[in-house]
């Protein structure tokens, strides 16, 4: 894991490189919380999306970041996984 920040951070270095980073920071952030959340409940994708009413292929594309979610969609996901989603404006 160590390597893996070395490395980013020399490619961090290209500005072209840490724009298109910035611009996708969000979004894999929020990726990351919704398949930690997952696998801390122990729940599978298939499980995840019966709760929610939807097929597991759903499931699969909002975790690889081929689906942009609506805010509704992240708020059921969140209360399926036992978490509260919290979405701000900060300076």
């Amino acid at each position: 894991m160590e390597e893996w920040n070395e490395v980013k951070q020399e490619l961090l270095k290209n500005k072209k490189v840490y724009k298109e980073y910035k611009k996708l920071e969000l979004k894999y952030a929020v990726i990351s919380q919704i398949v930690g959340a997952r696998v801390n409940k122990g729940v599978t994708q298939k499980e995840l999306a019966e709760t929610l009413g939807t097929k597991q292929s759903a499931i699969a594309r909002l975790e690889s970041g081929n689906y942009n979610p609506t805010l509704e969609f992240l708020q059921k996901t969140a209360t399926a996984l036992g978490r509260k989603l919290v979405v701000s404006f900060e300076l």
